[in-house]
């Protein structure tokens, strides 16, 4: 859906900013249904910038920048002034409040006018008391066999600090985040982030996908 969005509003060929980009997969899709797309990779994980630059170095499409979301001047860090959308999936509930408020008034200033942002995360369904936590706890629990996503994600850690191209980026990032599972800050519904992208000057903004409390919010500069 994320990607059905940006080609409905900005074409074939836009520059989009992959924000909190992890290793890149996003770019990664945006470029296999998009060729003739850029992205603009943006990371604070020294880890996961490290993947995403081995990922995309043969690349002129791809630019991977370090930027803190979490710091008021972290836009400075892009190489364009201006894009025509911004994708984020499953990252914005590490900031605080007002930090995710400061971060979509900056996009409305980044996004090109008739431009897009689409935001994927886990968004409570606020008007589903009952239903809603219920779906959550489904969605959170670990396949029949398996160990729990805890455990496999510190399995991967502990597999990347013994990779030699890998091992100065995992003692950086001990500097960026105190543990390997930072706090989750703030996970509101989705008509809080509607509310919040129209009040920062986006001229629609609104749900366009969920599954359970799995959603996508867009808005349109």
């Amino acid at each position: 859906m994320l990607l059905d969005v940006v080609e409905a509003m900005v074409g074939t060929a836009p520059t989009v900013i992959d924000l909190a980009c992890g290793p890149g997969t996003i770019t990664c899709r945006l470029l296999d249904r998009l060729p003739r797309a850029h992205s603009i990779a943006v990371d604070v994980d020294p880890v996961m910038l490290t993947i995403a630059s081995a990922t995309f170095a043969n690349d002129d499409r791809v630019r991977v920048v370090r930027a803190d979301l979490r710091d008021r001047g972290w836009g400075d860090a892009l190489p364009e002034s201006q894009v025509d959308a911004v994708l984020t999936a499953t990252a914005l509930h590490w900031l605080p409040q007002d930090a995710v408020r400061h971060l979509y008034r900056d996009l409305a200033v980044l996004v090109r006018w008739g431009g897009v942002v689409a935001h994927s995360e886990r968004m409570p369904l606020a008007d589903l008391p009952r239903l809603g936590p219920a779906l959550a706890e489904i969605g959170q629990q670990p396949a029949a066999g398996s160990d729990d996503g805890r455990a496999r994600w510190d399995a991967w850690w502990e597999q990347a600090s013994r990779e030699p191209v890998l091992q100065l980026a995992v003692t950086q990032r001990h500097a960026v985040f105190e543990t390997t599972y930072p706090t989750e800050e703030f996970s509101p519904p989705a008509d809080w982030h509607i509310a919040a992208l129209r009040d920062a000057g986006f001229a629609e903004a609104g749900l366009v996908w969920r599954s359970g409390p799995a959603a996508v919010i867009a808005a349109v500069r």
